[in-house]
């Protein structure tokens, strides 16, 4: 802005003396011989004053606005954003990732499946793939590793809902992890863009890249938070399913002692 005012100043300046010699000349030219002579004084006398007035007040003015500029970048440059220590710092993660970027893409690429059996490997495959366009798929490699549901000829009412609710809990938290996975990988390919970003920003970008690392910084702890609330209905559905066991042995020696009460009532 202070540079698009000095180029304005100086332009004006120049269009202004030029059109005032311009209009001077021709009144001279159009003046009589006797006035020519008379007011030629004058009007040197008037351009040595306007040449003054540009050399020494604008003049002037526009030093001190160049002045000015000048002792503002150089605090930019040495106070704010030093070019040693950003330079120094993009060495830094150059450097860094150059040592650890293989590293940790290796890492990453590690595949730890662990079933050997076809079924189980097929669901443990489809619920590490990181992929949520699979979770549609996982009810039926689920059944097929777990069972379904026996029909009510083969099992009681609560028995049957236990499972119904335990099958449903444990593939609620198979397709959190599935989602889970998938964010992670967004959340490290970011992480990897930001430090592409770090490493050839300019001064003064800085607090964009940390603002963008914060809202990264956001979602991951959103997700981590999902992840917990997952596992604490698990955990929950434990002990209800525990809880309903204790149910269930109660009732039972309940109808014991009814049973023997009656087998001793009829001795």
């Amino acid at each position: 802005m202070k540079k698009q005012i000095l180029r304005m100043l100086n332009f004006v300046s120049f269009r202004t003396s030029t059109r005032f010699l311009v209009v001077a000349v021709i009144a001279l030219c159009l003046v009589p011989s006797q006035a020519r002579a008379v007011g030629l004084g004058d009007i040197l006398s008037l351009f040595t004053t306007i040449t003054s007035t540009i050399q020494g007040t604008i003049g002037g003015a526009l030093s001190g606005i160049q002045t000015l500029n000048s002792t503002i970048n150089n605090f930019r440059q040495q106070i704010i954003w030093p070019l040693a220590a950003i330079n120094q710092a993009k060495g830094f993660v150059n450097s860094t990732r150059v040592r650890y970027g293989n590293l940790m893409f290796q890492i990453e690429g590690i595949k730890n499946n662990s079933a050997t059996l076809a079924n189980p490997a097929q669901l443990e495959s489809a619920f590490r793939n990181g992929q949520a366009e699979t979770i549609s798929q996982l009810p039926v490699v689920y059944t097929k590793v777990y069972a379904t549901v026996p029909p009510p000829t083969d099992a009681q009412p609560v028995q049957r809902n236990m499972m119904d609710m335990d099958d449903a809990l444990a593939m609620g938290s198979l397709k959190t992890t599935i989602m889970s996975d998938q964010t992670t990988q967004g959340m490290l390919a970011l992480a990897d863009s930001l430090e592409g970003q770090s490493a050839v920003a300019a001064p003064g970008s800085g607090p964009m890249i940390s603002a963008q690392a914060q809202v990264a910084n956001l979602e991951t702890q959103a997700y981590t938070a999902k992840m917990l609330a997952a596992e604490l209905r698990q955990e929950a559905a434990e002990l209800a399913h525990q809880n309903t066991l204790l149910k269930q042995r109660a009732a039972a020696t309940r109808n014991l002692q009814n049973q023997i009460q009656q087998v001793l009532s009829h001795q």
